[in-house]
């Protein structure tokens, strides 16, 4: 999935502006520079079609972790790991479940809230590590459901 789709969605989720999203990268070290937050969100404007450029991994994985800082609070019992790039499906999967506090029953209610039905053991091998034998790729059409269901979850 697009990372600006996801920061879309999360903005959505939040309601939050463009000054939050920026001030979520400052939490994590990330100085964005001028309207380069508001270029996430310009691909909305584009005709139907086009998507133009998509955000950097770099400004993703950011935005993630300084998410986690913004939804729980800085850890002063753990440095903050470093960046890993590219972002995948499964990594902002991972973020938003720290993020959010789920639990394995919260990521299914979740799941199962934005319309998708998942099992136990296809649930976990989302969260192996890549390259373990039950490792599984977590596809868009999984993330685009969670993200939903979790919109729902937040704003109700």
């Amino acid at each position: 999935m697009r990372n600006d789709d996801v920061i879309q969605s999360i903005r959505h989720m939040l309601d939050i502006n463009d000054s939050e999203i920026a001030h979520i990268l400052k939490l994590r070290g990330y100085n964005p520079k001028r309207g380069e937050v508001a270029s996430i969100f310009k691909f909305q404007h584009l005709p139907e079609g086009e998507k133009g450029e998509d955000t950097s991994h770099v400004l993703m994985a950011h935005f993630l972790d300084g998410l986690i800082y913004y939804k729980r609070g800085r850890s002063k019992e753990h440095p903050p790991r470093p960046i890993k790039t590219p972002v995948t499906n499964n990594i902002v999967l991972k973020k938003l479940r720290v993020a959010f506090k789920l639990r394995e029953k919260d990521m299914h209610d979740t799941l199962e809230r934005g319309g998708f039905s998942i099992s136990k053991h296809e649930m976990s091998a989302l969260f192996r590590r890549e390259g373990h034998e039950n490792y599984r790729e977590c596809g868009d059409q999984i993330l685009r459901y969670f993200l939903k269901g979790l919109t729902e979850r937040v704003r109700s």
